[in-house]
């Protein structure tokens, strides 16, 4: 009988969750060669912690908590901001303890409107993915409809900053992606030029969406497909789409992460060419002589700067009289980085295109994978604060954990 006893009482205990016995942790953030504010932070978590169904962060100078979140990532990172400024070659110290629960608030929340997916901070919208087709507005123009891409892409007063059907190039829509000279079976598909009734790109399925205090966003499903397959309609590429939109304080940011990999057993060719990949296309009132502008990280511009590789390019312009601007960042990590950019000479758009280095293949089994960062703010182009995001990008903030 006690033996009996002994028994249940071991099962209870093997049954008890991991956050009832493990113990907090203290981390330490070093802010590195430069100041930091309104930052992402990241920390791959440990498997002694990754049974936890939340976290509590606690500054241990003055004790206050600061919201975090789990990333949806494989090993599972958790996430915070850096919202109060930690000067260069400052660190400071931080307290994780496991929860029994999630937060259930969420600052950064991720809808379905059935349409599209809208993604907020709090209630400002700062993007839309469109995952259900948008017809072209000329009928007589119906190749042009397009689905799997952001539009509109938000300012935080609401000012909508990309455009898409623009007259000039109905084929550009908000921030896409997409190759233009390629090679896949002999055939000459162009996936950028829809008029060419060549190819198309449209949205799949959507993965998953998530929200929280710290960050939100989806994961979606893309594919590429050539329409002069002799046998029909053939795919070439299936691609994803992970875009995580932060709880920043300083504009809007947010990430996108894209993977494609060979539909099939064919490589498709990318060929060298002037442009394509990941494009974003500015509002029709800045195709205009003073409309749009660009600046690069290396002080290049509209007429010096096309094909020049540079880590961002800012597009900056006037809107009801008011500044904005969007950059994209091109990840130091993403192949033949820094990638040459396309600069058009007079429309508001821009592409980072490896394509312009020469030729390369996707194959099978052999993922191409490229990542971006964005920020929207209101105002002149503030090119310290640029460079300072820049660095946060490709040189975050690192954590380490102490033993006490």
């Amino acid at each position: 009988m006690n033996t009996v006893r002994v028994c249940l009482f071991a099962g209870a205990l093997l049954s008890i969750p991991l956050l009832a016995v493990a113990e907090p942790v203290t981390l330490k953030l070093q802010a590195g060669k430069q100041d930091r504010v309104s930052t992402p932070v990241f920390w791959e978590l440990p498997a002694a912690l990754r049974k936890a169904s939340g976290f509590t962060l606690t500054r241990v100078e003055d004790g206050n908590n600061v919201p975090v979140q789990i990333t949806q990532d494989d090993p599972p990172r958790i996430m915070w901001i850096l919202d109060e400024e930690l000067k260069a070659g400052q660190s400071r110290r931080y307290r994780l303890t496991p929860t029994a629960e999630s937060s259930a608030d969420a600052a950064v929340t991720c809808r379905d409107n059935g349409r599209q997916l809208v993604v907020s901070v709090g209630d400002k919208p700062v993007l839309h993915y469109n995952h259900v087709v948008v017809p072209a507005p000329n009928a007589d123009e119906a190749y042009y409809a397009r689905s799997g891409y952001l539009h509109p892409l938000f300012a935080p007063d609401g000012q909508i900053l990309t455009g898409d059907f623009a007259p000039d190039h109905p084929h550009q829509h908000g921030v896409m992606f997409a190759w233009t000279n390629t090679t896949f079976e002999g055939r000459d598909i162009n996936f950028w030029d829809q008029k060419s009734q060549a190819a198309k790109i449209e949205h799949v399925a959507i993965g998953e969406t998530f929200q929280g205090q710290v960050a939100g966003g989806f994961r979606a499903s893309l594919r590429h497909t050539d329409l002069t397959a002799p046998d029909g309609p053939k795919p070439v590429l299936d691609e994803t789409w992970e875009v995580r939109v932060y709880n920043v304080s300083d504009g809007f940011l947010f990430d996108v992460h894209s993977t494609q990999r060979c539909a099939g057993d064919s490589p498709l060719t990318i060929n060298q060419y002037h442009y394509g990949g990941m494009a974003i296309r500015g509002r029709r009132e800045w195709l205009k002589a003073d409309g749009a502008e660009f600046l690069t990280s290396a002080g290049k511009t509209r007429d010096n700067g096309n094909h020049s590789r540079p880590n961002w390019v800012t597009m900056s312009g006037q809107l009801d009289g008011r500044p904005y601007d969007v950059t994209m960042f091109a990840s130091p990590s993403n192949f033949r980085a820094p990638q040459p950019v396309r600069l058009h000479p007079s429309k508001p758009y821009f592409v980072f295109a490896p394509l312009v280095l020469g030729e390369f293949q996707i194959r099978p089994g052999t993922p191409y994978e490229s990542r971006y960062r964005f920020h929207v703010a209101q105002g002149a182009p503030d090119v310290k604060r640029t460079q300072q995001l820049w660095q946060d990008y490709a040189d975050p903030p690192q954590v380490t954990l102490i033993n006490d």
